[in-house]
């Protein structure tokens, strides 16, 4: 297990614990920030090197500053979409370059519930870079849907953490043990995308999709098959906007959020 982080502290603890539960184990601990990006490839490198390969790599970096745009507080925004989005950046390229490497390997991007719409005020930066991490980690798993690398998004809800404690309105939060045994089932699983937990955040994507405008509404999700076999999914959500006929009718008129072309054959949900 590698262990990597800004505060070690926290880390050593509990490498401490696992191993008197577990002696027969192997826990590194390296300290890390990741916006020092050189630092990221060493580090990553290193841990590869040591542990004799990276099996999977979760990228969980992540902070929560922010305020109102245009409010005075540009430094903390700027901060927030540094850590949360182009350190992640360099996380999974430094990962993906060992995982191609081998030729195997699992890469896993913690999203947020609030990726899937924008949030005012404080949230509106951390849920962008929430939104910018799952788009990202789905354009690698686009690219990987045939190789034997797999890439997971995860989106928590509110599980009680230090990122959070905080915050006055925390709906449906669960304690932290819960919460990491349902992100640890959930990555195990190696799914495209899952939310933790699944209720009550899986109803709110749904809720959250179909209250956009109608023309960004998703009709469809589709299902990709590896030449191995294996039935992989894969978002690829296609949107319905209403244009306007020469006749005065009106007529649907299908695109979908990766530029394929009108004739794509989608199968409503």
């Amino acid at each position: 297990l590698a262990l990597c982080a800004r505060r070690t502290d926290a880390l050593e603890a509990l490498r401490t614990e696992l191993l008197a539960k577990h002696p027969g184990i192997r826990v590194e601990v390296r300290a890390l920030e990741v916006n020092d990006h050189d630092a990221v490839f060493a580090v990553f490198k290193d841990f590869d090197a040591t542990l004799g390969g990276l099996d999977r790599v979760i990228v969980n970096a992540g902070m929560g500053k922010g305020a109102g745009l245009g409010t005075g507080h540009f430094e903390a925004n700027r901060q927030t979409a540094m850590t949360n989005f182009v350190a992640a950046l360099a996380q999974c390229e430094a990962a993906l370059e060992l995982f191609r490497a081998r030729k195997a390997g699992h890469l896993v991007m913690i999203s947020s519930f609030s990726a899937y719409r924008g949030f005012p005020r404080a949230m509106t930066t951390y849920a962008a870079t929430k939104a910018a991490v799952a788009n990202l980690a789905e354009g690698i798993r686009a690219e990987l849907i045939n190789s034997p690398i797999k890439v997971s998004t995860i989106y928590p809800g509110y599980i009680d953490s230090d990122i959070n404690r905080h915050v006055k309105s925390r709906p449906f939060v669960i304690d932290t043990d819960a919460g990491c045994r349902a992100l640890v089932a959930a990555i195990e699983r190696e799914p495209a995308t899952a939310n933790v937990p699944r209720w009550p955040w899986a109803a709110g994507r749904s809720i959250s999709e179909w209250n956009a405008p109608p023309y960004e509404r998703p009709c469809a999700r589709s299902e990709a098959i590896r030449t191995d076999g294996e039935r992989r999914s894969t978002t690829m959500d296609c949107f319905v906007g209403i244009a306007s006929r020469n006749d005065g009718g009106e007529a649907t008129a299908h695109r979908t959020s990766h530029g394929a072309a009108p004739e794509l054959n989608c199968h409503a949900r």
